[in-house]
């Protein structure tokens, strides 16, 4: 493989635009990829039944989920990191003392520990889904999870990180933090995927934009940040691309030499 690529891609910021829209640019880049022999691939935080439609979309078959903890190889799982049920349970009493409703997340499904929550209801309306979690408090209870998401105000989690050191706390939105097993990243799933593959490190790219992709692009030796990704994010990449609205998809493979100008 010495002269093909694997290539990484987040999906909210990076492959769906600003309004949740995969950009003709990036499904003809895609589509350009995989018809010169490369490997792509999707890194996300969301679950797989929260993608489906753009896998098929995009014929592809290999993807990270839930940052890192379900990582799928050609349609096979090589790898499952579910989170500690007990610590979870723990942590599921500490929210509703707090009014903090979660979300639990299994590879196929997504249920709410309460009926109905406003913090809910505008988290989830950014990703535009459309579909709302069933409510199942006691989900946790029969699932290997993968994730879960914990709904407060920014600075509230922090009573949490300081309580659950088997967690690791990312926050994705103004009232929403991804829980994840600790120390787990994108970058470990991506590293579970080239175990398998024969791919150096110079054929390694990875795109993102959020904060749940410094890890992934601090890894990759050949990264690139979103345009519309903040200063922060920016500073872990090796390049930075244009904003996913114009073209950053397509405009980051031609810099990379992927895509022929």
């Amino acid at each position: 493989m010495q002269d093909k690529s694997i290539i990484f891609f987040d999906i909210d910021g990076t492959l769906l635009n600003s309004e949740k829209k995969l950009p003709d640019t990036t499904r003809q880049a895609v589509d350009a990829l995989k018809k010169a022999g490369h490997i792509v691939a999707i890194a996300t935080g969301r679950a797989p039944f929260m993608y489906k439609e753009l896998r098929e979309a995009l014929d592809i078959d290999t993807y990270i989920s839930c940052n890192g903890q379900y990582v799928v190889l050609e349609g096979e799982v090589i790898y499952k990191n579910p989170l500690d049920a007990h610590a979870l349970s723990d942590l599921t009493e500490h929210a509703l003392e707090n009014d903090h409703p979660v979300i639990y997340l299994s590879e196929d499904d997504m249920r709410s520990n309460v009926p109905e929550h406003e913090y809910i209801t505008e988290g989830l309306s950014t990703l535009q889904l459309g579909i709302t979690p069933t409510h199942d408090s006691s989900y946790h209870e029969e699932k290997e999870l993968y994730q879960t998401l914990l709904f407060c105000p920014e600075g509230e989690e922090q009573q949490y990180e300081e309580a659950y050191n088997k967690f690791d706390f990312v926050r994705w939105h103004p009232l929403s933090v991804d829980v994840i097993p600790k120390g787990g990243s994108k970058a470990n799933g991506i590293e579970k995927i080239i175990n398998h593959l024969d791919f150096s490190g110079d054929r390694q790219y990875a795109f993102g934009d959020g904060p749940n992709d410094v890890e992934m692009l601090t890894a990759v030796e050949n990264s690139y940040a979103m345009g519309n990704a903040t200063d922060l994010v920016k500073s872990y990449a090796k390049h930075v691309t244009s904003h996913v609205d114009e073209d950053g998809i397509l405009n980051g493979l031609k810099q990379a030499g992927l895509i022929q100008e």
